[in-house]
């Protein structure tokens, strides 16, 4: 039986990964600062632990670990990682757990670890046309992240690829393109914009507005939850390193995306267009390296995955009454 450990356990992405694991027979062992708050975990093991501190994180050595799966980081949506007011703990708090978990697992002889980048490292010089933006793999550099938070990326990838070049210890590493699904944030400060929109038109009235940042022209892709674990697995089961972006093309301004969900919920929605944090103008995943390395690209429309996110968070909205 392969063994690993998914850090973040108690998290969107992780406790997605969780699940995935166990079915396909892993003994799992998952770490995180808290509980996932909408599910169960079914880990093996799920320790409510800081990685951010050493011993921890050693602790969590004592058998022979297959696989190391780190995705424990702090972040959040624009509101959280925009605002520069978090940047110190974004940083600090990220690199720890980062330096943390690469030291052990090369102590340990961990066989492969994945490291979860995200497309927030991509030069902001890169993304200022909100048609046209470019964000394949060998445009990182020269480096310019719009926030601390993707600057934390890139350094944190550069760690990872240093410690396979001087340690053969066998790495992967994604750069995620907003993920979403249900089980995920969707209020409370952290949540992304495909949750942040979903829970404004399901508390809105038909008719009614909801306040969006920005113009809307802004123009992202997103990812549905399955479509990623499937991605990591795929990645984790190559001889490909990366890093690589994993992520959907099929790019929307968040217009058309408030349309696309408010036709989902049967409601005509209005735009009340306002001031807040954005980001960069545009963003795209784009996905001929992973097709060429892995031959994998996502395989349903943004509407499918866009549907089952609406209806969880209706339901938790209106549960929570």
């Amino acid at each position: 039986m392969k063994t690993a450990i998914v850090c973040g356990a108690g998290g969107f992405i992780g406790g997605h990964l969780v699940k995935r694991l166990k079915q396909e027979g892993y003994w799992v062992r998952g770490v995180d600062l808290k509980n996932n708050e909408y599910s169960s975990s079914i880990a093996d093991e799920f320790i409510l632990g800081d990685l951010r501190d050493p011993v921890v994180c050693l602790n969590l050595f004592d058998r022979k670990i297959n696989e190391v799966y780190q995705l424990a980081a702090d972040m959040g949506g624009a509101g959280y990682i925009f605002s520069g007011n978090h940047d110190a703990d974004v940083m600090h708090n990220s690199a720890l757990c980062n330096i943390n978990m690469i030291k052990c697992s090369q102590n340990f002889g961990v066989d492969k670890i994945f490291y979860s980048s995200s497309a927030c490292m991509y030069p902001e010089y890169n993304q200022l046309d909100p048609d046209n933006p470019k964000c394949s793999e060998d445009s990182a550099y020269p480096a310019a992240p719009d926030s601390e938070y993707g600057w934390e990326k890139l350094f944190s990838e550069r760690l990872y690829m240093s410690y396979q070049r001087n340690y053969n210890l066998q790495v992967r590493i994604a750069r995620f393109h907003n993920i979403f699904g249900p089980e995920g944030t969707w209020d409370g400060g952290k949540e992304k914009a495909p949750a942040a929109l979903c829970r404004k038109i399901a508390k809105a009235k038909d008719g009614e507005a909801i306040e969006i940042w920005g113009d809307g022209n802004q123009t992202r892709s997103f990812l549905y939850i399955d479509e990623c674990i499937e991605g990591i697995r795929k990645l984790m089961n190559s001889e490909f390193s990366g890093p690589v972006n994993l992520g959907s093309e099929e790019m929307v301004s968040i217009n058309q995306f408030v349309d696309m969900i408010a036709k989902i919920a049967n409601k005509r929605i209005l735009k009340n267009h306002i001031e807040g944090p954005l980001g960069v103008r545009g963003r795209n995943s784009d996905n001929a390296l992973i097709f060429e390395k892995l031959k994998w690209k996502p395989s349903q429309s943004l509407e499918i995955g866009l549907a089952n996110t609406y209806f969880w968070i209706q339901d938790q909205i209106f549960s929570n009454k």
